[in-house]
């Protein structure tokens, strides 16, 4: 996808675009920023730039654009694991780096969610970005600034993202994505990153329930609440959802909602210690419903 056509980090796209230009590509760089804000796509055009054997134009159709576009370049690697990013992994693009090019004067090394590498992988990493072939870039991605080791970062070029202008977001969402109505809790939930309005599509009508849910708390009994309630059994999605609680609840602008997300952050919490799943969720319902609901003072 051309820089042009990816939304937002308009700066970071013309450094880019400028360091292309006046030929000044460095060895490694580190993308930080939002989850799914966009700095995979970017890192992915910033490759082909890198590589093209031309002037890096959006309709350049040179050899290695051509393998590129048709992801096929063999030149060009990325890592994008699930789970997290074995030592081995590592270890073979180690010994993968110093490979001379075939068909571009460099090669490109993306590893995208790079803190998933353990401190065994990184400091594996580590060897290659001290002492990297001079056609190499390695461009690493994170979300998670804090995972990765600072002998990781102080070798590479940091490049931050900034969150996508709501308005950019909200006009993408609707004219691109076919959002047909956006509340303010549903635009402020996608956190200023693209990829968050592309997954939540899917549940706008889940959302919208979660909304009259919270809504609802200081109006109906505990037992409709907690029947309600079961839109939240939805294990793969959860901490979507309980994202999303928390914007609905900080909407509220009262001190007994904004008290309540503490104990969404608590529900967070057990559900990661492999607490009983239902139990976790039917516990926070019934917390956010006697913050709420109690007359009197909390001892």
């Amino acid at each position: 996808m051309k820089f042009k056509d990816i939304i937002g980090n308009t700066e970071v796209k013309e450094y880019l675009t400028k360091s292309i230009k006046q030929k000044n590509i460095l060895h490694s760089y580190l993308f930080l920023g939002t989850e799914s804000i966009g700095k995979l796509l970017i890192a992915k055009e910033f490759a082909r730039k890198i590589l093209c054997l031309e002037n890096g134009e959006d309709t350049c159709n040179c050899k290695s654009c051509i393998c590129f576009n048709s992801s096929n370049h063999p030149d060009f690697y990325v890592i994008n694991e699930e789970d997290k990013i074995k030592v081995d992994t590592i270890k073979n693009l180690a010994e993968k780096v110093i490979e001379k090019p075939i068909i571009s004067s460099k090669k490109v090394y993306i590893i995208n969610n790079c803190e998933k590498m353990n401190k065994e992988a990184q400091n594996a990493l580590l060897k290659t970005l001290e002492e990297p072939p001079e056609f190499i870039v390695i461009i690493l991605i994170s979300s998670n600034e804090n995972a990765i080791l600072n002998t990781i970062k102080s070798r590479c070029m940091t490049v931050k993202f900034k969150n996508i202008d709501n308005n950019l977001l909200k006009d993408y969402a609707i004219n691109v994505l076919g959002y047909e109505n956006i509340s303010d809790n549903i635009l402020k939930s996608f956190y200023g990153s693209i990829g968050k309005a592309i997954k939540q599509k899917e549940f706008r009508e889940k959302y919208t329930d979660i909304d009259m849910l919270i809504s609802n708390l200081d109006k109906k009994d505990i037992i409709d609440i907690l029947l309600e309630g079961k839109i939240l059994y939805d294990k793969e999605n959860i901490y979507d959802i309980l994202d999303y609680i928390t914007v609905c609840l900080y909407s509220k602008f009262s001190e007994k909602y904004i008290n309540c997300m503490k104990y969404v952050n608590k529900c967070a919490d057990r559900i990661r210690g492999n607490s009983n799943f239902d139990m976790s969720i039917d516990q926070l319902l019934f917390q956010m419903w006697e913050e709420l609901n109690e007359n009197g003072n909390r001892s």
